[in-house]
């Protein structure tokens, strides 16, 4: 049975049929709060409840903590980068936690940002240390994998790009929404993750809308590579990737192979100057919404509404 755990600013809450009930705990941290299961059960059975709608929810995944990411991890999403699925390397890049950001907050676009762009994506939350060396098998996957919640991979492609890194463009604050809720997976729940349904509105209009069954690389083969190099603690975060629908997609083939002959400031100057046009680009005043639940609706991750604004 799946435990929805929620956050406020000053208290843990478990969603449970009637509304919201308290959490007893002193946790002040999502790592506290994943050692004190006892008082999120405890919660799960109170009769003692509020609406959801009457808490002013912030992100259930507490800062600081470990953000790491994979890249282009979803088939679909790769061959619109232009690449095949076939022969993507297992890739990981990091953002800071000072990212991290409530399910409806605002996502700030820094001046200099120009082309903003959404992903939605899985993020699974760590229930316990991973320390570098330790062996992950599909038997004690869930000891490592406490729960899922939604997260928006917010990305500057016009610092992203022409740096050839992520970290800066995808680490500005507010370009890591998390939440609503924390969902607390036991091992049978976990099984199904590649049901999970990825959907992400802008304006209403539907932009990503794919479940995860063609993920190239599944939780248990990426913490199996990950434990080799990177240590993940309690309440750490692992985005695992987004599928097709983004704003950013790979130009023509031959357009391609023009670009690589020219000098690189002509090439990013032509490149930009045609990405300017996409609309699919966020804008100020956009409301981005993304939810993700298996469509039978036994997992349900919840639903997270943010609008861009732009920095003062």
């Amino acid at each position: 049975m799946t435990l929805s755990v929620l956050r406020t600013a000053d208290a843990w809450w478990v969603r449970t049929p009637a509304g919201a009930a308290r959490v007893d705990t002193a946790a002040t941290t999502t790592r506290e709060l994943l050692a004190d299961r006892q008082a999120v059960t405890a919660a799960a059975a109170s009769a003692d409840t509020v609406a959801v709608d009457s808490l002013a929810l912030v992100s259930p995944v507490t800062a600081p903590c470990r953000v790491v990411a994979q890249m282009t991890n979803i088939a679909s999403h790769v061959r619109d980068s232009g690449m095949n699925p076939d022969t993507v390397p297992l890739t990981f890049f990091r953002k800071t936690s000072g990212s991290i950001s409530g399910p409806f907050d605002d996502v700030v676009r820094p001046a200099h940002v120009r082309l903003l762009d959404y992903e939605v994506e899985i993020g699974l939350v760590f229930g316990r240390e991973m320390p570098v060396g330790s062996d992950i098998t599909a038997e004690n996957l869930t000891e490592y994998v406490a729960g899922l919640v939604v997260t928006n991979d917010v990305s500057a492609r016009d610092v992203q790009l022409p740096k050839t890194q992520f970290y800066e463009g995808k680490s500005y604050p507010t370009f890591t929404p998390v939440g609503p809720a924390l969902v607390l997976l036991d091992a049978a729940e976990l099984r199904r993750f590649t049901e999970l349904r990825l959907r992400l509105w802008v304006d209403g209009e539907l932009r990503q809308n794919m479940t995860v069954a063609d993920m190239i690389y599944r939780p248990l083969e990426t913490l199996r590579a990950l434990t080799r190099f990177q240590r993940m603690d309690a309440g750490d975060l692992l985005l695992t990737g987004t599928p097709v629908g983004t704003a950013l997609s790979a130009p023509p083939r031959p357009v391609e192979i023009l670009g690589s002959l020219l000098p690189p400031k002509v090439k990013w100057r032509l490149f930009f100057r045609g990405q300017a046009k996409n609309p699919k680009y966020l804008h100020d005043g956009a409301v981005v919404e993304a939810a993700i639940g298996t469509d039978d609706g036994a997992l349900d991750l919840g639903r997270q509404r943010t609008i861009v604004r732009h920095a003062p």
